[in-house]
């Protein structure tokens, strides 16, 4: 796994020849699913973006990078604006549906879950929202490097520009980062080059 890791890095340039079937395309898409997130609330969707067209114009909103019209799939993180109660019972419903439980088993539960929303501040819960995707573009990366799935992780885009091209009608969604999936090019210099990390012993503290 290490090896796949050492493999991966930020594409800077597509193979634009080069498509992620249909196949692979639904196994990062179930990683996603699968991402652990803060109370399992999966506060987040996720756009994925093939039309031409589209990613014409969420280039010039990402400052002219090629990466967005050049690769074979963008993933757009967006982030719930707030999470309210209602997202609470929805959560709850389908805990209890999953697990075979009634509502009445998971009051304390969803008690908990309001108090815990309902005393956080509106920024503070904005803040908290917004990190959640993080989790999920980190899985899906480490997910397309053991398929020999090249990703770039991306956080240079226009976010309103974003939301009025894909969300018009979700007032409640904010884009927060980008993951553009396919295949690196071979002239793509970056990829020859050795990865610059830390060392453990500079980046660990064991106490």
């Amino acid at each position: 796994m290490l090896d796949k890791l050492k493999w991966r890095y930020a594409t800077k340039k597509f193979d634009k020849t080069k498509k992620v079937s249909t196949v692979d395309l639904n196994t990062l898409k179930e990683a996603v699913r699968l991402t652990p997130s803060s109370y399992g609330f999966q506060a987040y969707k996720v756009v994925n973006v093939e039309n031409p067209e589209i990613r014409e114009k969420l280039r010039e909103a990402s400052y002219n990078q090629s990466q967005i019209t050049d690769a074979s799939n963008i993933f757009v993180f967006c982030a719930y604006t707030d999470f309210t109660d209602k997202d609470v019972d929805d959560f709850i419903s389908l805990n209890a549906s999953e697990r075979n439980q009634s509502l009445d088993e998971l009051q304390n539960f969803s008690n908990a879950l309001k108090k815990d929303m309902n005393n956080r501040t509106p920024e503070s819960k904005k803040i908290w929202l917004s990190r959640q995707p993080y989790i999920a573009l980190g899985n899906l990366m480490t997910t397309a490097a053991s398929m020999g799935i090249d990703v770039c992780p991306m956080e240079g885009f226009d976010a309103a520009r974003y939301k009025e091209i894909l969300l018009k009608d979700e007032r409640d969604l904010l884009p927060v980062c980008i993951a553009a999936i396919g295949y690196r090019s071979p002239e793509d210099t970056l990829q020859f080059k050795p990865k610059v990390r830390k060392p453990v012993g500079e980046l660990f503290l064991d106490v």
